[in-house]
């Protein structure tokens, strides 16, 4: 496996935003970036690019072996949004998958469901280890997704796991699905949420937990620009 990089060459630091499904991570993390001028690297558009490959190729999402090799012959690169493609929300980096853009097909709920099954697995993560690590090797960046704190990046300057409540997470999920132009049921959103956190929380590899260092930041009752502002503080005391 991989060696978690030093943090003693970084000038600037790896901020490492872990959390639920559904809890904004994304948002947060596209505009934490932003602000920063920090470098953001969406580590669950990997898994679910895995995901979608394997359903296209017909490899089931449920055998590690052949998940494992793909996930480590594919060509995973973030492009940014503003290179000259169309589609997507401001600032959101674009996955290119062997070339292609699949940005928009990685966001529907059953990709979604795909990526936690094949995250599941040791070869999924062990293959895209490497790379994760790699992106954000240097510092200023922002990497949001499950297991940063606790296994990609345990040295990160700065770790929160944000996190609310189920209800508000799925009324948050429904909301972005719609505007992608999705149609979304608050009811099926809610139970694929509370099936995904005992899925994800229970499985035997990196399950999702906050780091023991991580501040934890429940935002049920928060608003974004609270969120964004705390967040940004701790990363602007980190910076000294």
């Amino acid at each position: 496996m991989t060696r978690p990089p030093s943090s003693a060459a970084r000038a600037r630091p790896v901020v490492a935003l872990d959390g639920p499904a559904g809890v904004g991570k994304s948002t947060t993390a596209r505009a934490l970036a932003e602000r920063l001028g920090f470098v953001l690297v969406d580590t669950g558009a990997l898994y679910r690019g895995v995901a979608l490959a394997a359903r296209e190729r017909g490899v089931p999402w449920s055998d590690a072996a052949a998940l494992g090799a793909l996930a480590g012959a594919l060509d995973l690169r973030f492009e940014p949004a503003s290179a000259g493609r169309e589609g997507g929300r401001a600032g959101e980096p674009r996955l290119l998958i062997d070339g292609r853009d699949r940005s928009d097909e990685i966001r529907t709920q059953e990709v979604a469901q795909g990526a936690s099954e094949v995250s599941a697995h040791p070869p999924v993560r062990d293959a895209l280890l490497g790379l994760q690590r790699r992106l954000g090797a240097a510092g200023g960046v922002v990497l949001e997704g499950r297991d940063i704190g606790t296994v990609v990046f345990p040295d990160a300057e700065v770790k929160v796991f944000l996190t609310a409540s189920n209800e508000e997470r799925a009324r948050r999920r429904v909301d972005d699905l719609r505007a992608r132009g999705q149609a979304a049921d608050y009811d099926t959103v809610l139970a694929r949420i509370t099936a995904r956190d005992a899925a994800d929380a229970g499985r035997a590899v990196a399950p999702l937990r906050p780091a023991d260092d991580a501040v934890v930041l429940d935002s049920t009752r928060l608003g974004f620009e609270e969120v964004l502002a705390r967040i940004e503080g701790l990363v602007h005391a980190a910076m000294g």
